[in-house]
């Protein structure tokens, strides 16, 4: 069995875990990710993350488990994911023009020695001026619904930005691969060194 563990159930999660060659497995865990009232917002993405991995961390002892979560900040307020095609239009009407910053809460947990690392890391969005048509025929086609910002950027939501500004645009993704590289070394495992076959399995 593969010693790293992915806390998620998304496609897009894996396809950049799947960039360090590395075998693993993934479980969708399931817990409520409601934010805490007065909670802030590196607090709420670190809570999140951790819990993720922690909710799997029995089944898989002697594992290194890992664990992110996203929220998109404007104005303010936390935003999470739309979940239907009217607040996903309404998001990205009021980011027209706007800058948005993104925090991804990243954990790992190594089960074998009782160890965590907690982290997060932030990348801003400017997006272009946006019409009513062109914000609706993107949502149309590419659904965002489960995505925090209501854009996909692996995806055609490329075209709705300005500029990027950040350390690592896998951040946007949700899952910041330069500190889980970190992580994942001060664990014990090194991605260039350590590639072994088979690839990734899912667990449920």
């Amino acid at each position: 069995m593969p010693r790293l563990i992915l806390a998620s159930g998304s496609r897009w999660r894996r396809q950049l875990l799947d960039r360090l060659d590395l075998p693993y497995a993934w479980e969708s865990p399931d817990i409520d990710e409601t934010p805490r009232p007065g909670e802030a917002p590196e607090t709420l993405v670190h809570r999140l993350a951790l819990a993720k991995a922690e909710r799997l961390a029995e089944a898989w002892p002697d594992h290194l488990i890992v664990g992110s979560d996203q929220v998109a900040l404007f104005e303010g307020e936390i935003l999470g994911k739309p979940g239907d095609e009217a607040s996903a239009r309404a998001q990205l009407a009021r980011f027209s023009g706007q800058r948005v910053r993104f925090l991804t809460g990243l954990a790992l947990i190594d089960t074998g020695r009782c160890r965590h690392r907690v982290c997060h890391e932030s990348y801003d969005v400017v997006f272009r001026r946006l019409d009513e048509t062109e914000i609706a025929a993107y949502v149309a086609r590419e659904k965002p619904l489960d995505c925090a910002g209501s854009f996909r950027m692996e995806g055609l939501g490329i075209a709705l930005f300005e500029r990027l500004e950040g350390n690592d645009p896998n951040t946007l993704v949700g899952l910041p691969l330069i500190r889980l590289c970190e992580m994942l070394r001060e664990a014990g495992l090194d991605p260039p060194r350590d590639r072994v076959s088979p690839r990734q399995q899912g667990a449920s």
